[in-house]
């Protein structure tokens, strides 16, 4: 399986007539972007801001963060929400690089996280250094906080498929590509039988109320473990529900970024045979963990694996499930 990811790295941002790049420049119609999330009959309110690294501008309360993506070839992106539910992971991907959807509302006031953009709270996140185009929506009367989360989760998705969407139909070159390509785990043994065959273990948060996470569109929470190809997870497949305190939730922005599928990916081959990645629950019931421990040993086991790397979201509940 063989994935590109077409990027264009975005040195700035500016409302203009249309959207587009240039110069490293993402150029954003506001009246398009904004008419386009406001047709969700959910928000009686939709506001669109810009923020840049060094501004003085802290951004409050922010629910998740989403990379502006778009397939190639296609007009969509997240496999279930925005683009036919289809195996991600192969293909040609156009990237936003340094660019960021931020989306804000009070879901659940305390527990969402902010982001400066200079001083110093600027340091203890990465979203400090990105481009953000930030979308404030406040719900329709009435609406229960679990639909204004996924009203907000689905938007934030949209627009960022739309910014890339937008782009990638205007003149653009990418500045880098990157690749990733790994066959499926019976070639990969083959190719490298002397090397340690390890499986990464990615724990996430799946409580319900609001502490959720998505493969494919679907809910985490009821499914059982099961394997992906690491590019799977670098393009698209899995998307952040969380409204758990920021400093312990992985952010979509995050899914699409995970370091430890990359750090393996770049071992994969020379030092260990990378087999693949199996996301499982952090479920609040003890039969829950008994069954996805030991959904996650059988699936390594059957693929033979030498060691596991293993990854927790959240603290506390999920803490024993570590154990």
């Amino acid at each position: 399986m063989r994935l590109e990811l077409h990027k264009i790295h975005i040195t700035g941002l500016a409302f203009a007539e249309k959207t587009y790049t240039s110069g490293g420049t993402l150029f954003i119609s506001k009246e398009e972007a904004g008419a386009l999330i406001a047709e969700d009959r959910r928000f009686a309110k939709v506001e669109l801001d810009l923020a840049s690294p060094g501004e003085s501008t802290r951004i409050i309360p922010v629910k998740d963060v989403v990379e502006p993506r778009v397939k190639l070839g296609s007009s969509g992106y997240f496999p279930g929400f925005f683009a036919p539910m289809e195996k991600a992971g192969s293909g040609a991907t156009l990237v936003l690089d340094g660019a960021a959807v931020v989306t804000c509302g009070p879901i659940v006031a305390f527990q969402e996280g902010f982001i400066d953009m200079s001083g110093p709270g600027a340091p203890y996140t990465p979203f400090s250094k990105t481009y953000n185009v930030v979308l404030y929506v406040e719900p329709a009367e009435g609406l229960e906080k679990h639909h204004y989360e996924a009203a907000l989760r689905e938007a934030g998705l949209k627009l960022g498929v739309y910014l890339a969407r937008c782009c990638s139909e205007n003149e653009w070159k990418a500045d880098e590509v990157q690749v990733f390509e790994k066959d499926n785990t019976f070639e990969e043994t083959a190719k490298f039988p002397d090397l340690p065959k390890i499986v990464y273990v990615c724990m996430n948060i799946t409580q319900g109320l609001l502490h959720d996470t998505y493969l494919y569109a679907s809910d985490l929470r009821p499914a059982l473990p099961t394997l992906l190809h690491p590019n799977e997870v670098l393009d698209g497949a899995m998307v952040s529900g969380n409204c758990v305190s920021a400093c312990d939730k992985n952010t979509t922005w995050h899914h699409l970024h995970n370091p430890i599928v990359q750090a393996l990916y770049a071992r994969h081959g020379k030092e260990i045979n990378f087999l693949g990645m199996i996301p499982t629950q952090e479920s609040t019931v003890l039969d829950g963990k008994l069954r996805a421990v030991s959904m996650n040993l059988s699936i390594a086991q059957q693929l033979g694996a030498d060691g596991a790397v293993i990854s927790e979201e959240g603290y506390g509940n999920p803490d024993t499930d570590l154990c």
